[in-house]
Order: C-alpha cells, then sequence, then structure tokens
C-alpha cells in the first residue's frame, strides 16, 4: 500500500516537475523575445538618436555658420557706416524709423538721400492723411428709436488734432534718427514731409510737400522735446509750413530728395548741343554759362519773365538776374550758380544775400553741382534764399525736357589732371 503510494506520489511528482519545467522554459523564452524585442527597441532608439544628433550637429553648424556670417555682415555694415558710407547710412536710417510705432492707418514710407561729405541726409516722409485722425467721439444708444447714433468731432478739434500730429511725427522722426546715430554721422537732417490726399475742388489725387523742416544735430539735441509745443518748436527751428497744416498748401521743400543717384553718377542726355558724356560739373564755364540763362529763361518765361547774364567768372560761377512779372512772387531775382566739385559753405551763401541787397532784389537763387553744408541751410533759414543742389538742377532741367549728368568724381579727377598739364 505503500509502496503504491509512493508509485504513485513519484509519477505526480514528475508529471508536476514536467509542468513547472515546461512552464519555466516558456517563461524563459517569453523572457528572452521581450529582451530581445528591449534590445531591438533601445538599438532603434539609439540609430534614431544618432541621427538626430548628427542633424543637430550640422544644423548647429549651419546655424553657427550664419550666425557668425550676420554677424560679420553688421560689423561690416556698422563700419560702412562709421565710414559715412551712403548705403549703408540710408540703411541704418530707414531700420531706425521703421521700428517707429504709429496706428497702423499712417503711412510709414520715405525715401531720403544721405551726401556723406556734408553729413547732410534728406528725408521725404510720407504723413497721414486727414482720414487716419479719427473722426467719432462717441457712439451713443437711443433707446427711443432702438438706434445707434454716432457723434463726429468738431472739424476745429479735427484740424488743431492733425496739425499737432503732423509737427509731433516731424520732431520724433528727427529726435530718433539723431538719437540712434551714437557716432555723430548725421551732421543735419531736412525733413520734407510729403501727403497723399483727394483735391476736393476737382476730385483728383495730390501729393504734395506740406512742411519741411532742417535742423543741424547740435541745436536739435539740446532741445527738451518731453517739454515743447510742437508747433512752437517747428516756428523756432524755422520749418517752413503753412499757418494750417489741415488745408494741405503746398510749400517748396527746403532741400529736395535726388531721386535717381544721391552720388551723382548716371549719365543723361541734355540739350541738343551736349552729348551724353558730357557732365556738367566738369563742362566749360561758359557752356555752363549758357546752360544756367536758359535752364531760368525756360522756367520764368512762363510768366513773362526774362533773364538777363550779369557777370561770369571762370571759376565756375555766373551771375544772372532774372525778371519776374508776377505782381504777388515777383520781382527783381538775382541768380548765381556755382560750377563746384565740393561742399558750398557758407561764405557763399552769405555772398548771394549780400548781393541781394546790393541789387535791391527780392530774392536769390544759389545753385550748385554739388552740395551745401548744414551751416549754409542753416544761414538761409528765413531768409529770402532758394538753395538748389546738383540733385535739384538736374531735376529742374528734367522738368523742361533735358535731362544730364552730374559726376563730381570725375570732375575732380579731370580738374586733377588739368592741372598736372599745366
Amino acid at each position: 500500500m505503500i509502496k503504491g503510494l509512493d508509485r504513485l506520489l513519484s509519477w505526480r511528482r514528475a508529471k508536476k516537475e514536467a509542468e513547472a519545467a515546461n512552464k519555466l522554459e516558456a517563461a524563459q523564452e517569453q523572457w528572452r523575445s521581450e529582451c530581445a524585442a528591449v534590445d531591438n527597441k533601445n538599438q532603434l532608439a539609439r540609430e534614431g538618436h544618432q541621427k538626430q544628433l548628427a542633424t543637430w550637429l550640422e544644423q548647429k553648424e549651419q546655424h553657427k555658420t550664419a550666425q557668425l556670417r550676420q554677424h560679420s555682415e553688421i560689423d561690416e555694415l556698422e563700419r560702412q557706416y562709421r565710414a559715412k558710407d551712403c548705403s549703408a547710412l540710408e540703411f541704418f536710417c530707414l531700420e531706425t524709423l521703421s521700428h517707429s510705432s504709429y496706428p497702423p492707418a499712417f503711412p510709414q514710407k520715405y525715401n531720403m538721400s544721405f551726401d556723406s561729405e556734408s553729413g547732410v541726409l534728406i528725408l521725404d516722409y510720407e504723413l497721414p492723411d486727414k482720414v487716419a485722425i479719427p473722426h467719432l467721439k462717441e457712439v451713443r444708444y437711443i433707446a427711443a428709436r432702438d438706434q445707434i447714433q454716432e457723434v463726429p468731432v468738431s472739424d476745429a478739434w479735427l484740424n488743431r488734432t492733425y496739425d499737432e500730429v503732423l509737427y509731433q511725427i516731424a520732431l520724433r522722426s528727427m529726435h530718433e534718427l539723431f538719437s540712434a546715430d551714437t557716432a555723430a554721422v548725421l551732421k543735419s537732417i531736412v525733413l520734407n514731409g510729403w501727403v497723399h490726399s483727394i483735391d476736393r475742388a476737382t476730385g483728383a489725387e495730390t501729393h504734395g510737400c506740406i512742411l519741411s523742416l532742417q535742423a543741424n544735430r547740435e541745436e536739435f539735441l539740446e532741445i527738451n522735446l518731453s517739454l515743447v509745443d510742437s508747433k512752437a518748436c517747428f516756428r523756432k527751428l524755422k520749418g517752413v509750413a503753412s499757418s494750417k497744416l489741415s488745408e494741405l498748401t503746398p510749400v517748396r521743400p527746403i532741400a529736395m530728395l535726388n531721386k535717381e543717384d544721391h552720388r551723382f553718377v548716371e549719365a543723361y542726355s541734355v540739350v541738343e548741343e551736349i552729348d551724353t558724356r558730357t557732365n556738367l560739373a566738369a563742362m566749360d564755364w561758359v557752356d555752363f554759362e549758357n546752360l544756367i540763362r536758359e535752364l531760368f529763361e525756360k522756367e520764368f518765361s512762363k510768366n513773362g519773365g526774362e533773364v538777363k547774364i550779369t557777370q561770369a567768372s571762370r571759376d565756375g560761377g555766373v551771375d544772372a538776374v532774372a525778371f519776374d512779372p508776377d505782381p504777388i512772387r515777383g520781382g527783381k531775382i538775382v541768380i548765381q550758380a556755382k560750377r563746384y566739385t565740393n561742399v558750398v559753405g557758407v561764405s557763399a551763401v552769405r555772398d548771394l544775400y549780400g548781393t541781394i541787397h546790393n541789387e535791391g532784389a527780392n530774392k536769390g537763387i544759389l545753385v550748385t553741382t554739388s552740395t551745401y553744408g548744414p551751416d549754409a541751410y542753416e544761414f538761409a533759414k528765413g531768409k529770402p534764399l532758394t538753395l538748389l543742389s546738383g540733385g535739384e538742377l538736374l531735376s529742374l532741367l528734367e522738368q523742361h525736357g533735358h535731362k544730364a549728368k552730374i559726376d563730381l568724381r570725375e570732375a575732380k579727377a579731370a580738374a586733377t589732371a588739368n592741372h598736372a598739364v599745366r
């Protein structure tokens, strides 16, 4: 009985041992399979990580290269800016103005040219039209009629606010440019404010300059803008504008932007007897004398005026007198032209002002193939003087159907060569 039980128990034990061994083998096989899957997953993860790491390292190197290139470009731009390179300075000024915060309806468009020799920046700034100023004072709900009623601002408030906004834009823009110019490259700024509007009399779109302001760096930075009245400050700086900007009355800019090329290097055709390669700044002084006479004859003959040459000198200067019959703006006008290759200083403007008094003239016009320094513009403020730069001379010629070329470098080189030959 005992032996049978032992045999029975031994068989059962063996069976259970076999079952346990099978389970162990199955568990081990599953474990090995899971380990292999985990190893495979880890291997794929390592490969993916290596790929991502390689991509990141490549992108890091590309970013570093681009960063170094950008820093190099910025350093070069700063070097050019400090060296008074025109393109770099204009880019710097555009970047400065583009960061000004204004309402969306304000145009914020501008063109500019910088003369490195005189340090004068001429800025044509697009000002907002009156439609950009809020026209609603309040909105009311009329319960009795269940209607919304809009209450407009008064015309007086609108015009007063519009004038104040434009004066503030002009002063703010100058402040931003002078303040950002840490290298003091800008010696003087001429800001011309232009407005696109609709002529109420004709319904046609117009584009006119309604204010013009010039200021030297030191003069402007001494002003405490936080305490000034914007209009009074504008007048103190001898800005040019009508008494009410809201009337959009056009004024002549203190200095006009040369939209072709601020270095005057591009060639243009001129009157029939002048070859397209002729450089006005290097013209024979007699040819230049006649060119100025003919140009202003065209300008003044529209009103029945006439121009007479009174004196000429072989240093490139020419004097003439125009007689304008206009009963209000006309009279005797002294015209003096300087065929210069260097910046025209204040002495030439003073000389012209003295000639006006000696001749009993109403006004003086100074024309040059070059540019004017800040001191010249400063002296001309508030006086019956008009300063026309080389770019404006080209524009005036073009208005009368002619084109010309002014290349100051070429003229200087020719003058040096002629002097060496002599």
